[in-house]
């Protein structure tokens, strides 16, 4: 009873039982807590020696000893280095950005992003939680020993002979430890304006902004809306030996070549600020900034855009008009805001349609004439075999507000958000929902999909 034990702890703190006699033997990582040799001592009362091995030297032996579970016979328990290829290959499979590992009552669970929507795996049994989650720090590079608190990393592993990144953090949950990996853009992207899914018109103003020599464009949206890909695509143009293209991100999500990427490193105090600073002494022409986050950082960036620079950045509203509002909340004054901004885009991803299985319904949709004009048609996902819940991708919606003279002068005089949003629909502004309302009629999305990104408007 004692041996299955000793066993047991060992799992519990990813040890490594040596040898048994003469002397107990158990192999540890240096940062063992207390509690292990606490447990120790009350499970067995002869002396032990205890080893202090490298996390990767323990990882190594684990993976190359045969594994002792105390709850399944061992020709049962897959082995974990290639239950997690496993995994993560069938991630990739089904276009999945980010995978949960979450600890749960019934057992170990597992989760899909795809296409902006968590999808469940099959469950796996608890005891496969310790060392798999164990595995993924070693790989992140975290501290192996530690779960009482948040961490977070960057890995790289090899899948089915391609090299793969994820962003990787750990968080303590009532079960154990959830660990969620957020796989980065993958250097095949081509970041070609042209698939963004932006209407040819807005397309030509997109690019019209991005000729200006000096200005701020800004790219709006929550998390996970694609703001990343519409920023590389804009710096792909921009790409020219001719020009300094500068970035500060946290972390660097797409290497870019011809780009100089700067990391922000809190820790030994490099900021956005710190570095923005250091880049304007770079005789830079382009400054891409990853996420504007305070005031600080806002007024830097637009002081550089007033300078005879081209500054490109996002931040986090609902709608281009929420922008303005956003960082005058930050203490931007509103005449630099009018003077520094040329064009704000706000995006979200919404789900298409299947082709395979997408139904549309006899009966149209008719929404107020606030909203839209015209009936839509009524579009029903089925789902099938190819698809997830009969959606398959995802396609961009995009608003774009282009500052003018009459907007500059709108944002000046103090104008609230929802009166420069209607002067900007009456110089040809197509909001979100009116994008979104396009894709539907193109057969795209539906109304339904809308609702769930966007939320039900007020019309």
């Amino acid at each position: 009873m004692a041996n299955q034990q000793i066993l047991a702890l060992c799992n519990q703190y990813q040890a490594i039982l040596l040898s048994e006699a003469p002397l107990l033997h158990i192999a540890i990582a240096p940062n063992a807590p207390v509690q292990f040799f606490e447990a120790l001592r009350f499970i067995c009362d002869k002396p032990a020696n205890v080893e202090y091995w490298p996390v990767e030297q323990l990882e190594k032996a684990r993976h190359s000893r045969p594994s002792v579970s105390t709850e399944e016979p061992l020709e049962n328990t897959a082995p974990v280095v290639q239950l997690l290829q496993d995994t993560l290959h069938k991630a990739l499979l089904l276009r999945a950005s980010d995978i949960h590992f979450e600890p749960v009552e019934q057992g170990y669970q597992i989760r899909f992003r795809v296409d902006g929507v968590l999808q469940l795996q099959p469950l796996l049994p608890a005891h496969m939680a310790a060392p798999l989650t164990a595995r993924l720090k070693v790989l992140g590079n975290l501290d192996i020993a530690e779960r009482r608190l948040p961490q977070d990393g960057q890995m790289e592993i090899e899948i089915e002979q391609r090299k793969c990144s994820f962003r990787i953090a750990t968080l303590p949950v009532y079960h154990g430890e959830k660990v969620v990996l957020r796989l980065m853009a993958q250097t095949e992207q081509t970041f070609e304006l042209s698939e963004l899914g932006m209407s040819p018109e807005d397309s030509s103003r997109f690019q019209s902004a991005l000729a200006n020599p000096q200005g701020m464009i800004l790219v709006t949206g929550p998390t996970g809306s694609g703001k990343t890909i519409t920023l590389y695509s804009a710096l792909k143009i921009l790409n020219q030996v001719s020009a300094n293209l500068c970035s500060v991100e946290d972390p660097i999500e797409i290497p870019m070549q011809g780009l100089n990427q700067t990391q922000i490193n809190t820790k030994a105090g490099l900021n956005f600020q710190s570095v923005l600073r250091a880049l304007l002494r770079q005789d830079p022409d382009i400054i891409m900034v990853g996420e504007i986050r305070d005031g600080d950082t806002a007024e830097i960036a637009i002081k550089a855009a007033q300078t005879g620079h081209l500054v490109l950045s996002t931040l986090h509203t609902n709608s281009t008009t929420e922008t303005v509002v956003r960082l005058e909340q930050m203490g931007v004054e509103r005449w630099m805001l009018a003077s520094a901004l040329n064009m704000v885009v706000a995006q979200r991803l919404v789900r298409k349609l299947c082709p395979h299985c997408k139904e549309q319904l006899p009966e149209d949709i008719i929404l107020p004439t606030s909203l839209w004009a015209t009936a839509l048609p009524h579009w029903q996902a089925t789902g099938c075999e190819r698809c997830y819940g009969g959606f398959y991708g995802r396609s961009a919606l995009f608003e774009i507000l282009l500052v003018d003279t009459a907007l500059q002068s709108a944002i000046i005089a103090g104008m609230p958000a929802h009166e420069i949003e209607m002067l900007a629909r009456e110089q040809g502004m197509m909001t979100l929902f009116e994008s979104g309302c396009q894709a539907v009629e193109q057969g795209l999305t539906t109304l339904e999909e809308l609702y769930r990104v966007l939320g039900v408007p007020h019309g």
